[in-house]
């Protein structure tokens, strides 16, 4: 969930007449980039080369690894997505990467979803587009509802588990992901693109491109909607995206401009079920429920999450030499919104209402707000030859945050007068890095890599929950690997990477809290030749003061974590590709693992006792996938996609009350597409099936570790604390892609 939450301050004149200096210097901000595309243009028309820039090798190529580099990772592009792609988010089109878990609030891959790669959450994965940072600032979370329908207008993205290499934004404790957006086509093409499915779900997308105008311009964009009543009683989604870009192709020069974003309306469906209710009522959702002067259970109807976001981006790559080349990008994001929900008996003060004679609660209704701006810039240089490839990168990022609340309607409106915002709080984020990576070819068959960023953060807040923070931060996270070729199919590879990482903004709500240390070892294997690819990665993960979910979630649903002291991830990741025959391929993944809590220390019964060696929360020891697929014609691919997830624990006391039992889904993926000479260039079918053997399971929930024995409860002791997310059963997607 957004990070809306934020607590009364006396800051309310001081902000309005920072918001009137804010919107001048952003409209010098918009001046002076404008100014910058029309200096880069002029320059691109007197390039002389005979060299033109692949998008794939400039925007993302600082941050992005290949079979050179001694990092696990795995690459999807637009040929594997567009099967799946129907309406689901970008997390569940990675569910079958390895070491990737997601889950869906609504219970069926659209409106709010989640990822985790190694256990760890989507707070600690690093998200980038085009190497700009997309991670929120603040709750570095990202939240895909944002940005509906973004997978049709992604190129391909790389999921780097571990540390990986440096790149902008939040450090990767996790993982980090990088996607590379739409590259420029040569040739006019438009595509319409419609799709239908359980739960009244449907995407509606229009793509055109002019193709390369005079061999140097392009226009291309994209609109969508989607739309769903969810899984979830009432977990509806009303999603609205764009994507617009311009680019500028001369003989050495590339200038990229892109305006993208996206708007949606999303019901609540945050709160979860216990354990009675997932037995009786799966698809139960209290988000809303209230009871009306008449002793009736009601639901507000606009129980909603209102959110706009919009991207901007404007990228300047140069190739001065075959050796030598840049990357200049300029951003700046824009979001603005709110949660509603309904307030049963609130307390009168606590929303600045003065009591009306006795009555001191009521019921109203409210909204949390949250306004933000986040700009900066990244540069990267690049060297490459035979035996050398350095890239120096840097990137300068400010967040700006204004939260604040209304009461737009009250039972009891005492003295309030519409408009009135009842906290005002205010946060400021700087960001700052520079890295440098090289690879050197040291002999024939070993070459040497090495990578050093320095991290600069400084954190202000104000609220009730946070206290008055300033907080600053100076990281610096060296990374050093071998990468040996002991022949042309097999390679080994091994690196230690350090990486720091600052808290996040629920964090300091927990009080005194501490950034966070990984070492991280990595040691693989790579095979590959003609019928057969194989990867095998060792990795061990040290944490020092590692924010580990604690299982409860805060009331607007954002996981809560806590510092643990000393903890570890450490196991083997499996990936694989095997062509049985020239119609029949398999695509399996595996990672068994070990995730503890050293010396894990908790109050219970009144005493803080250490538990000793503890399961980490929401890391599950067995992650496997699978997909098998069978071509009996090229334009016929028939996917059986499985995948499972072992038991696992929702807090840190290893509590049984806190098990989240394991399960395995298997979805059935199939597309027709075939050429014409007609109308369109193509026409494809394609439909998906999850969950064809209808399996009632649960992918995420919440456990709150009270002050008790929960691993040998009485009888008389509920589940109450405990809550679960359940997933849709057997559902299905059709759709159908016009391209011309």
């Amino acid at each position: 969930m957004k990070n809306y939450l934020s607590l009364k301050a006396a800051k309310s004149q001081s902000c309005k007449v920072f918001k009137s200096q804010k919107l001048a210097n952003y409209k010098s901000i918009f001046y002076f980039l404008f100014s910058i595309f029309y200096s880069l243009f002029s320059i691109a028309q007197e390039q002389d080369s005979t060299k033109v820039n692949q998008l794939d090798n400039v925007l993302v190529s600082a941050v992005r690894v290949t079979t050179k580099t001694p990092v696990s990772f795995s690459n999807l592009d637009k040929k594997d997505i567009k099967t799946r792609n129907l309406g689901q988010d970008i997390p569940i089109l990675m569910n079958y990467l390895p070491s990737v878990v997601t889950t869906s609030d609504a219970g069926n891959g659209m409106g709010y979803t989640g990822i985790r790669v190694r256990g760890s959450d989507a707070t600690r994965v690093n998200i980038t587009i085009n190497g700009i940072p997309y991670n929120d600032a603040e709750s570095q979370g990202t939240f895909w509802v944002n940005m509906p329908d973004f997978a049709s207008s992604v190129e391909s993205l790389q999921l780097q588990r571990g540390v990986g290499t440096s790149t902008n934004g939040s450090g990767a404790f996790g993982a980090s992901l990088n996607m590379l957006t739409d590259n420029y086509a040569t040739k006019a093409n438009g595509e319409i693109s419609s799709s239908y499915g359980s739960f009244n779900s449907n995407k509606n997308t229009v793509k055109f491109s002019t193709g390369l105008l005079n061999d140097h311009f392009e226009l291309a964009g994209r609109l969508s909607t989607i739309k769903s009543d969810g899984y979830v009683d009432r977990a509806s989604s009303d999603l609205k995206s764009y994507f617009l870009q311009g680019t500028y192709v001369g003989k050495t020069t590339l200038i990229k401009a892109l305006v993208f974003g996206g708007t949606e309306k999303t019901y609540q469906s945050w709160n979860g079920i216990d354990a009675v209710t997932l037995k009786e009522n799966r698809r139960f959702n209290s988000a809303g429920m209230f009871t009306d002067e008449k002793g009736k259970n009601r639901f507000y109807d606009n129980e909603t999450d209102n959110y706009n976001q919009d991207h901007y981006q404007l990228h300047w790559n140069e190739s001065f030499t075959d050796k030598w080349s840049t990357n200049l990008a300029f951003h700046y994001t824009k979001g603005k919104g709110y949660y509603e929900n309904y307030k049963e008996d609130a307390g009168m003060g606590d929303y600045g209402l003065t009591p009306v004679g006795t009555v001191t609660t009521t019921d109203l209704i409210r909204q949390k707000w949250l306004d933000n701006d986040f700009y900066g810039t990244t540069f990267s240089l690049k060297y490459k030859d035979e035996k050398l490839d350095v890239i120096l990168g840097e990137g300068w990022n400010k967040y700006e945050g204004s939260h604040f609340g209304k009461v737009i309607w009250a039972r009891y409106a005492s003295q309030s007068e519409l408009g009135d915002h009842y906290y005002n709080d205010f946060s400021t984020k700087v960001d700052g890095n520079i890295f440098l990576k090289v690879n050197y070819q040291l002999f024939k068959k070993l070459s040497l890599y090495g990578d050093l960023q320095y991290r600069t953060v400084q954190y202000k807040a104000n609220s009730m929950e946070t206290g008055l923070v300033d907080d600053s931060f100076s990281f610096l996270n060296p990374k050093a690997g071998l990468n040996f070729e002991i022949n042309q199919k097999n390679t080994l590879y091994f690196s230690y990477a350090k990486a720091n990482r600052e808290p996040n903004r629920t964090d300091y709500e927990g009080g005194n809290v501490r950034p966070e240390k990984l070492n991280d070892f990595e040691l693989g294997w790579r095979f590959n030749s003609d019928y057969f690819q194989l990867n095998t990665n060792f990795y061990y993960m040290g944490y020092k003061d590692q924010l580990v979910l604690t299982g409860e979630l805060n009331d607007v649903g954002s996981p809560l974590r806590a510092n643990s002291g000393d903890s570890y991830r450490a196991g083997i990741e499996i990936d694989a590709t095997l062509k049985l025959s020239e119609k029949w391929f398999l695509q399996p993944n595996v990672t068994l693992s070990q995730n503890k809590n050293k010396d894990f220390y908790f109050t219970r019964d009144g005493v803080l006792q250490n538990l000793g060696e503890t399961n980490i929360a929401f890391s599950p020891n067995i992650i496997a996938g699978n997909r098998l697929t069978f071509m009996p014609v090229k334009s016929l691919q028939l996917s059986l996609l499985s995948k499972f997830v072992g038991e696992q624990f929702m807090g840190n006391i290893d509590s049984e009350l806190s098990k989240l039992d394991s399960y395995f889904v298997n979805d059935f993926n199939a597309s027709f597409e075939f050429k014409t000479n007609k109308v369109f260039k193509s026409i494809m079918i394609s439909a998906l099936v999850n969950n064809i053997f209808n399996l009632k399971y649960e992918s995420n929930g919440f456990f709150y570790t009270f002050d008790d024995d929960y691993s040998n409860p009485p009888a008389v002791k509920t589940m109450e604390g405990v809550g679960y997310y359940p997933q849709a059963g057997t559902n299905f997607l059709v759709g159908l892609t016009l391209k011309f």
